[in-house]
């Protein structure tokens, strides 16, 4: 209710700016027309510039108030449809007028044609590729919504259909030598799940890649593009060893171990020296990564094996009853401090790593112990009550006889 609002408010201001819808003499004749003459007036309803009372002349030129053919003349302004060549100037021509943009949005960006232009996209049109993305290419041309419609194709969990109309093609991509598996690997990664999950912040392909300004992020600028989201982890990685050899050798730093856009949750395999570790995929066993890995891994695995532990005897105490509470509690520092080794992965250094999984091991040694010291009090407890229960019995059975003996009629 409160977008239709705000909608409706929109609308009425640029109604009272602008003032009524003025007749266009495009829709009285293309509504009588059949198929593609016709689509346009169609779907215009819906469309932004509709909502804000712009009308066909107001793109294509001529004059709205006649009816006759001549409205389309050279003489009155008609500018009819773009060549592909042409789309990012007619749009531009009022997108990048801020004064004229500003009557509907004070907000809104007039700098998309002069970043468009910087683009793969923008330098490939100006050499004539035909094949190109353009601004209708995205964001539609009839029935074009706002960035913020859940059914516009630029809305965030879209982004990455809307590219792989072009960039899944086998066929268009074949001649660029540009891998077309991009949006299938994106749509199983880590970030299209969290998108898929409702998070719009997660990235997507004009994050990394840009929008209107859209250009590949070069093997230098990698981490830096990273680094916009995952700052603690690019401050470490530029202080780590690997910032300099992969400065050195060209290596982009995240993508090297993570990948671009395949990119998976990280587990603890993926430090080390087993199959599963990226390390290997440069480090040889002698060498001084190798066995930084391996130190790496082995405090990783101590630490996990550590609160395995010491949650399976806090856990055995709990459900028998006992009072754990404390050391759980406790255990939570531990948890933290293997969050906090892992992140200092990126430091790659052993000796960084093993401060904090030293600290979190001794916390959890110290849960275990309580752990197993409530278990130990839970069997005394138990053995107690077994020598009470035998007591007991012995007790009553005794009593039974006694009793027994009693209501017994005397021997005559």
């Amino acid at each position: 209710m409160k977008t239709a609002a705000l909608a409706f408010i929109f609308i009425f201001c640029a109604y009272c700016a602008w003032g009524e819808a003025p007749k266009e003499s495009c829709v009285t004749c293309h509504s009588a027309m059949e198929g593609k003459l016709s689509e346009a007036v169609k779907i215009f309803g819906g469309d932004v510039h509709a909502q804000v009372g712009l009308g066909c002349s107001d793109c294509h030129g001529g004059d709205r108030n006649d009816d006759t053919m001549d409205s389309m003349s050279k003489a009155k302004g008609f500018r009819g449809a773009p060549k592909k060549a042409q789309i990012p100037e007619f749009c531009g021509r009022c997108h990048s007028d801020a004064t004229y943009m500003r009557h509907f949005n004070p907000k809104v960006r007039t700098d998309e044609l002069s970043e468009y232009v910087t683009s793969v996209h923008g330098k490939r049109l100006k050499q004539g590729d035909q094949n190109v993305a353009t601004c209708v290419d995205c964001h539609g041309v009839h029935n074009i919504l706002q960035v913020s419609d859940t059914r516009s194709p630029v809305y965030p969990t879209n982004v990455a259909n809307t590219c792989a109309r072009c960039h899944s093609d086998a066929e268009k991509m074949k001649q660029y030598k540009i891998p077309f598996d991009q949006v299938g690997k994106y749509q199983k990664s880590v970030h299209a799940k969290a998108m898929a999950d409702g998070d719009l912040s997660a990235p997507t392909c004009t994050t990394c890649h840009g929008s209107h300004g859209a250009t590949p992020p070069g093997v230098d600028s990698v981490a830096n593009v990273c680094g916009t989201c995952h700052v603690f982890f690019a401050q470490l990685f530029d202080k780590s060893p690997h910032k300099v050899v992969f400065t050195n050798m060209g290596l982009p730093g995240c993508v090297q171990c993570h990948s671009n856009h395949a990119i998976v949750v990280p587990g603890d395999e993926f430090v080390g020296v087993t199959p599963k570790s990226v390390c290997v995929n440069c480090h040889f066993e002698g060498d001084t990564g190798y066995n930084t890995a391996k130190a790496i891994s082995d405090n990783l695995s101590a630490l996990t094996s550590a609160l395995a532990r010491a949650e399976s005897s806090l856990g055995a105490a709990e459900r028998s009853g006992m009072e754990v509470s404390t050391p759980k509690l406790e255990l939570a520092n531990a948890h933290e401090a293997l969050i906090k080794a892992r992140v200092n992965v990126h430091t790659f250094s052993d000796v960084e790593v093993k401060k904090f999984t030293d600290q979190g091991v001794a916390i959890a040694k110290k849960s275990d112990e309580a752990g197993i010291a409530a278990l130990k009090e839970r069997d005394y407890r138990r053995k107690g009550l077994g020598f009470s229960l035998v007591f007991i019995v012995i007790a009553i059975a005794g009593l039974y006889m006694k009793i027994r003996q009693m209501e017994s009629p005397p021997d005559s």
